[in-house]
């Protein structure tokens, strides 16, 4: 045992995928029965040759993507980005606006720091994503559950219930990690209207926004010219582009805001990657057929999730979308025991929905999480062979 040690850091909870990983020590899979591994939502392929060729340029040629840059980012990248929200969202937002950071992650810890401290409330809607609640659990800042229901979207008036004068943030990620689903425009509009009438900041994590099933703008928050006295936009560049080993997120919100999200990033890492930023860059000016071809393969694999799932007896599908599927299995077995039995007794890995709800919430013992972005619609009718088979 370590000493001195925070005591808010020893109470909080390790990290999921990692925990997740440990149950495969031990555990042999035949060759003609690989462990499927649906665990984690992350590229498991590099990124496309070209911009593989595009990093390689820029490590030979390139002298300033060896040393450090400015902490709010690469210029050409915050313009960029910048410009292509401003159009895909019918709104007005300026490179000022733009922070580049380490990851998404590192965007929300930025963004909380500049929110939120000791004894503070921020708000999340459950199942949440588990390394929002980390953070939290770190500062010392109480994380209030939203409970979404059946429909695991968030409700406007129930959540207006939970506001207190310690409450200064809710939070929504959308599609929403872990339950995959899509939160309708008036919804988001809803909470933008809330967050405005009690003085409070919107963070929009929109991290798996390149694989929303819509064809527009899955909100309208930026056309509203005042949105930076609200709105803090979250984003990464991992899952477009598979950069996730370069660690590339991004923020938008007023620039008053990121001169504070700026002494964060100055001190834990000074600056964002530097070929990360040159990739993330290179990607966004010429890999949009690309990806548009890989929004296609992920909605593809979402059909196949949903057109397989009634045949599996007993489950149901709570939510599909980007990379996951949320369910309910038909057992009376804890999720978290489940979980681990499904590796031994049928090769498979992922997450159960204790890691994902408050420990009170006895939804959680039912609910697992499927990330399918990296199994195709092959994979996806193994993975279902093997969950037909599992008998308790």
């Amino acid at each position: 045992m370590v000493s001195p040690l925070n005591p808010r850091m020893a109470a909080t909870f390790p990290p999921p995928v990692m925990e997740a990983r440990r149950w495969l020590e031990g555990v042999e899979f035949p060759k003609d029965r690989p462990l499927i591994n649906v665990s984690q939502a992350a590229p498991m392929e590099p990124p496309p040759e070209a911009l593989r060729q595009a990093i390689a340029d820029a490590a030979l040629r390139e002298t300033a993507a060896h040393l450090y840059g400015p902490v709010l980012g690469l210029p050409d990248l915050r313009e960029e980005l910048a410009a292509q929200w401003s159009v895909a969202y019918g709104g007005q937002i300026a490179a000022r606006n733009v922070a580049i950071t380490q990851g998404c992650n590192q965007a929300f810890c930025a963004v909380m720091a500049t929110i939120a401290g000791d004894g503070d409330e921020v708000i999340l809607p459950t199942p949440w994503y588990f390394n929002h609640k980390m953070w939290l659990d770190m500062q010392g800042i109480r994380t209030v559950p939203l409970a979404t229901g059946d429909s695991l979207v968030p409700e406007v008036q129930r959540t207006s219930l939970l506001i207190t004068e310690r409450t200064r943030a809710i939070v929504l990620v959308t599609p929403n990690n872990p339950a995959g689903v899509e939160y309708p425009p008036e919804t988001i509009s809803g909470f933008m209207a809330l967050c405005r009438e009690r003085g409070i900041a919107l963070i929009l994590d929109e991290t798996y926004r390149d694989f929303h099933s819509g064809t527009g703008a899955p909100h309208d928050l930026f056309a509203d010219p005042d949105w930076d006295d609200t709105l803090i936009h979250l984003y990464s560049f991992s899952k477009a582009y598979r950069l996730t080993g370069h660690r590339v997120g991004a923020m938008v919100a007023h620039e008053d805001r990121l001169a504070e999200v700026e002494k964060f990033l100055d001190t834990v890492a000074i600056c964002a990657n530097q070929l990360g930023q040159r990739a993330a860059l290179w990607g966004m000016r010429n890999l949009g057929q690309w990806l548009a071809g890989e929004r296609a393969e992920i909605l593809d694999r979402r059909a196949a999730i949903e057109a397989g799932f009634p045949a599996l007896e007993g489950w149901r599908l709570l939510g599909a979308g980007a990379y996951f599927a949320y369910a309910a299995h038909p057992w009376p077995i804890p999720s978290d025991e489940l979980a681990r039995r499904l590796v031994a007794e049928a090769g498979v890995l992922l997450l159960p929905g204790t890691m994902f709800l408050p420990e009170a919430d006895t939804s959680a013992r039912q609910q697992l999480r499927i990330a399918f972005a990296n199994i195709d619609r092959q994979g996806i009718g193994r993975l279902f062979d093997r969950l037909a088979g599992f008998r308790p």
